[in-house]
């Protein structure tokens, strides 16, 4: 694509993109995540130009294409964004009767508008799920509608974040400790990730510059196997089983498009 700088980026989705599990040094119970960290990225390049990036994070946890398509894309084209981000899916898939053909159909409904109002649209396909043994059973689905995802770029000439063809996700450092969400290493090399895919240069993916200035390093977040079904499974299947959601009653965390002031990682 070609070289572009952008001044308000606004991102959509679930817990991928609020964050969960990318916790803020010095902030108890705040979260940064990739979404974030690019949009400090973004900032970084944009004062190359003379100017500054704001930046909003509409995505809410649990959330799904519906939630996106009808809530989160309208507020959106309120804001007025240069660049949106796009990464949902993943809750729907997992769904006994999930079609992803019908679920990407719909998500184009929303891309189609993002892209009428101007705006360079970043959509993200779904991982890889063989990275966790109880996400395989998905896998066929995934495949499908990631194939769909491709298809909706090129028709609508979007930029795709191809998250399932990154290897290095198959790494468990990558993971947090519940094994669905990113562990903060596994933010960091997103960002970084989109960052190419929009064309902006910032570092080598995957080497030590992904990390915030005076951010340290993150090991490994792994919990035996028996405390995984304790802490986390048990708990969101109970969850899907009353048709609940984590996210139920929550807003975004950032609503409104704020100036990005801090290093990489953005306002958090």
């Amino acid at each position: 694509m070609s070289r572009t700088t952008f001044t308000r980026y606004v991102a959509l989705g679930d817990s991928l993109t609020e964050g969960l599990c990318d916790h803020a040094p010095g902030q108890p119970g705040a979260f940064l995540g990739w979404a974030d960290r690019l949009a400090g990225i973004l900032d970084g390049d944009a004062r190359l130009a003379g100017a500054t990036v704001e930046f909003a994070n509409l995505a809410v946890r649990g959330r799904r294409i519906a939630d996106v398509v009808d809530a989160q894309i309208p507020h959106a084209l309120e804001l007025r964004p240069d660049l949106v981000s796009v990464m949902i899916g993943g809750n729907d898939l997992m769904s006994p009767a999930a079609d992803p053909d019908a679920l990407a159909a719909r998500l184009e409904d929303g891309i189609r508008s993002l892209r009428v109002s101007g705006a360079t649209v970043l959509l993200a396909n779904i991982f890889d799920p063989q990275f966790a043994f109880f996400l395989k059973p998905f896998r066929g689905r995934a495949a499908v509608f990631n194939a769909n995802i491709w298809s909706i770029a090129r028709d609508q000439r979007a930029v795709v974040l191809d998250v399932w063809g990154v290897r290095e996700f198959r790494d468990p450092a990558m993971w947090a400790s519940d094994r669905v969400h990113l562990s903060t290493r596994g933010h960091r090399l997103l960002a970084a990730h989109a960052a190419h895919a929009l064309g902006v240069p910032y570092a080598e993916i995957g080497g030590p510059e992904t990390a915030a200035p005076h951010e340290p390093p993150s090991p490994p977040d792994s919990v035996p196997l028996r405390t995984w079904v304790r802490v986390y499974a048990i708990p969101w299947i109970g969850r899907r089983l009353r048709h609940v959601s984590a996210g139920d009653g929550m807003g975004p965390k950032l609503p409104v498009p704020q100036r990005v002031t801090g290093p990489v990682g953005g306002p958090y």
